[in-house]
């Protein structure tokens, strides 16, 4: 009996302190929407659309965390894309329904272990060195970095599946993160995707630099592309500097690019920023001529409140054998 209750004892203890363990659940997203008329050189006429996202692509979330003692903490997030305009889901109709991130993991003092569907770090890197941030539609840098319909530089998704990231706790301003990403390919271990990765931040200066190389999914006779992103930023209070160089090396078919790309944006008023940004992408393909595209945008973004922005952008577009193209919008975002 004495047994029995020392047992109940030493339950009860292990149950409370399960029960003073602290668990925090979040929901959170953004919302935005624009009008455009939009053509792209090269590309069909224009067309004047309202489109989802913009500056920022719509999506809703949730994420949670659950101390677990000793400094250590059970993580997760499942994020989903959502079309403004149509109330669709995903950016389009491949997504799933948790398409922007579905991960759960472990944070702690010595940095952060996550598995699942994660964001692309060259993505988030390539945000901070646009004064246009990621968005797929006014980023210059994005557009031919990512976008099909751009001639986009790097192939793959701005999202990996089935991927390992670990990230390292900021240290002097230093921060880093290896992402690998299992193809899950019969008979071929190896042949998976993976990326290193870093940013620096210091007072008015931050840096950052990415490699990838990607192999799942590519198709035949493309074996593998390399990437490389390095650029950096500069904060002079009456003007924010960007500037940033990317390269891609393919292996099994010879397409190779280059890109540089700057940037600035100068504050108007208190709640107001101009924007402008100018990319230049030179392609080079086996037995063909070399392709050269230029975009270049400017805008205004305004803050109405704290969580609450609207922007106007004008861009023009110009790419190798074609005309160049222009593109306006109008749009507003609102983060929850």
């Amino acid at each position: 009996m004495m047994r029995l209750g020392a047992g109940f004892i030493v339950a009860g203890a292990a149950l409370n302190a399960f029960a003073q363990q602290t668990t925090q659940v979040q929901m959170y997203g953004l919302v935005g929407a624009y009008v455009a008329k939009s053509e792209r050189s090269g590309g069909p006429a224009a067309v004047t659309q309202l489109g989802h996202g913009g500056l920022t692509t719509s999506y809703w979330g949730v994420r949670g965390s659950e101390d677990m003692g000793s400094g250590y903490k059970a993580i997760f997030a499942l994020e989903s894309f959502f079309q403004t305009d149509t109330g669709g889901l995903g950016r389009n109709a491949v997504d799933g329904l948790f398409a922007r991130n579905a991960f759960v993991g472990v944070d702690s003092r010595f940095g952060r272990l996550t598995f699942g569907r994660q964001t692309n770090p060259t993505y988030i890197n390539m945000g901070t060195l646009s004064p246009f941030g990621v968005s797929v539609v006014f980023s210059p840098l994005v557009l031919q970095s990512f976008v099909g319909t751009y001639n986009g530089a790097l192939i793959g998704d701005t999202v990996w599946n089935n991927t390992i990231q670990y990230a390292t706790p900021r240290v002097g301003g230093l921060a880093g993160n290896i992402i690998y990403g299992l193809g899950e390919v019969p008979g071929s271990s190896g042949r998976a995707n993976l990326g290193l990765h870093a940013n620096y931040v210091n007072g008015n200066f931050s840096a950052a630099f990415s490699a990838q190389r990607f192999r799942v999914p590519v198709t035949a006779p493309l074996a593998q592309q390399n990437a490389y992103l390095l650029g950096a930023t500069y904060d002079f209070k009456a003007v924010k500097v960007y500037g940033s160089l990317a390269k891609t090396d393919s292996s099994g078919v010879s397409s190779n690019t280059r890109t540089h790309d700057v940037g600035v944006r100068v504050p108007i008023t208190q709640s107001g920023a101009l924007l402008a940004e100018w990319a230049h992408t030179k392609r080079e393909r086996a037995g063909l001529p070399d392709n050269k595209r230029n975009t270049a945008s400017i805008g205004y973004d305004h803050f109405l409140s704290k969580r609450t922005d609207v922007y106007a952008v004008y861009s023009r577009d110009k790419q190798t054998g074609f005309e160049s193209a222009d593109t306006i919008g109008f749009g507003v975002r609102h983060t929850f």
